[in-house]
């Protein structure tokens, strides 16, 4: 769908919007869009961002509630206002001023992944050093009287495919970058949480003067370490795309070995690379790939370091 807006003469944006915007409506992967993810209060929440490698604008939108289009919301933050992060609820209510419908993300499906999730007393979550023990029991927890904290590992009973993100990068013919990301977020997560997607530089950068980048995995961890903006600086000291994308996952795994997550990046040159990081059961990464010297879209796949 990106690639068609672009040969349709579309701007990059506009090709960003729409092939993102596309995968909400599909639901991709029940990571992407409404009807998938419910949080601990069984609500379906989303996060996007998209960024102008030209004028270095951003537009984004976290803990979005009931539109489905959150990308299109993104968008329009550039746009109509002279912000860049627009959250909750009042998200919500500037969405429907710009003409969004007001709808309900919850599905049958995400209802069921919900239920399940309690009756297996609330098991994985991502409370830690709570009471009672977030480890055997649903809340509401607080915090102990005395406290004694315990490690917790990184990914602990997670699986690596619970929670994902449509990440793009774009490069149009003249060299200019744009990039977005729409997820709903970890499954379960605490209501009110937001991890890497809306944030510039942790869920993707684009700087037409060299590349563009765009990150998914465990979003708590990557966050902390503006993957995105990294790689893009990266490539502007004129490294090659794949080995920008390693550069950033090593970096990482310095602090979370075990963290789930993958970076992909493209310099102004059309050249572009993937990195993800090897724990059992995700030891590579597939992505996708259109351009002139591809007849279709293409798959991609790297082995994880």
């Amino acid at each position: 769908t990106a690639w068609r807006v672009l040969q349709l003469g579309g701007s990059e944006l506009d090709a960003v919007e729409r092939g993102c915007g596309q995968c909400e409506i599909d639901q991709c992967d029940g990571s992407v869009g409404y009807g998938g993810s419910p949080d601990e209060s069984g609500e379906t929440t989303l996060d996007a961002m998209i960024m102008d490698g030209n004028t270095m604008e951003v537009g984004a939108v976290a803990d979005l509630r009931h539109v489905k289009n959150a990308i299109g919301v993104a968008r329009k933050v550039i746009e109509y206002t002279k912000h860049t992060l627009l959250v909750g609820e009042s998200a919500s209510l500037f969405a429907v001023r710009m003409g969004f419908p007001y709808e309900d993300l919850t599905t049958q499906k995400s209802l069921s992944v919900y239920s399940k999730w309690l009756n297996q007393s609330c098991q994985p979550n991502y409370w830690k050093n709570v009471v009672p023990d977030s480890s055997k029991s649903c809340g509401p927890y607080k915090r102990p009287e005395k406290v004694t904290y315990k490690e917790e590992q990184t990914i602990s009973q997670r699986s690596v495919h619970n929670h994902d993100t449509i990440g793009m990068v774009v490069i149009g013919g003249s060299g200019t970058v744009a990039s977005g990301t729409s997820t709903n977020g970890a499954v379960h997560k605490i209501p009110g949480r937001v991890g890497d997607s809306p944030i510039a530089g942790a869920g993707s950068y684009a700087d037409s003067t060299a590349g563009g980048a765009a990150a998914t995995g465990d979003g708590d961890v990557m966050m902390r370490f503006l993957p995105s903006y990294q790689a893009v600086e990266y490539m502007r000291m004129g490294t090659d795309p794949t080995v920008a994308c390693q550069k950033v996952i090593s970096r990482i795994q310095k602090y979370a070995p075990k963290f789930f997550g993958a970076v992909i990046c493209a310099n102004t040159t059309g050249s572009y690379g993937a990195a993800c990081n090897k724990i059992p059961g995700f030891t590579q990464f597939h992505f996708m790939v259109s351009s002139p010297l591809l007849s279709q879209p293409t798959e991609q796949v790297v082995d994880c370091i």
